[in-house]
């Protein structure tokens, strides 16, 4: 397996400071609707890391479901490992790495749960299934076996065959509320174009960094 020789070029164009948005927020909206145009595989997927008691980084991919100037929203098991570093250590980062077009983003910020109201809002829309897993799954928790998840998921299928399913206390979302965010886009011999939005008070400061 030879990994030392596996390379390619990043060609796919540059950016400069003149094609940045003054706000970070503004300008994630425009790469995000450029990768929704391009197709790309799993544009809402990000990497997020959260750090425990004893300092282990832990990483996971869990699909961004919204975002605008006040953050960037995911769900997840109020029970999940991420959410018990979350309440030890609210510092959060999230990745994006969108290869096909030569292009991540990188957010750093905390992290805090919205409300319930806003968790069911988004809830009621994913499919009745998909309800019942979220029911279903102690995420994170040791499991005996698949046969027994999958007997707790076809429980809870006929339980809520003819009905709606709760929202589980367990179960919500977090916004995450940015003070640095980079943009990077891939450049030929390495040399990356690079450029940090860091928040100061009510603006954003924007830094050309080395590849």
């Amino acid at each position: 397996m030879d990994l030392e020789s596996l390379r390619r070029e990043y060609l796919r164009g540059g950016l400069s400071r003149e094609d940045l948005a003054d706000d970070p927020h503004h300008q994630f909206s425009v790469w995000m609707q450029q990768a929704l145009d391009l197709k790309i595989h799993d544009p809402t997927a990000m990497t997020i890391a959260t750090v425990s008691g004893d300092g282990q980084p832990s990483q996971r991919i869990v699909l961004l479901k919204h975002f605008d100037e006040d953050g960037f929203v995911f769900y997840t098991n109020y029970g999940s490992r991420k959410s018990k570093e979350l309440d030890g250590n609210a510092n959060i980062s999230l990745h994006f790495p969108w290869n096909a077009i030569d292009r991540q983003v990188k957010i750093c910020g905390e992290a805090s749960k919205i409300s319930a109201a806003e968790s069911l809002k988004y809830f009621i829309t994913r499919p009745k299934d998909s309800q019942i897993a979220a029911v279903a799954s102690q995420q994170s928790e040791v499991l005996s076996s698949r046969s027994f998840l999958l007997n707790q998921f076809e429980s809870l299928k006929q339980k809520f065959k003819d009905g709606e399913v709760p929202l589980p206390d367990y179960w919500g979302g977090y916004r995450v509320v940015a003070h640095e965010i980079e943009f990077w886009q891939g450049g030929a011999s390495r040399l990356h174009d690079r450029f940090r939005y860091l928040r100061e008070g009510e603006t954003w400061l924007i830094d050309r960094l080395a590849p």
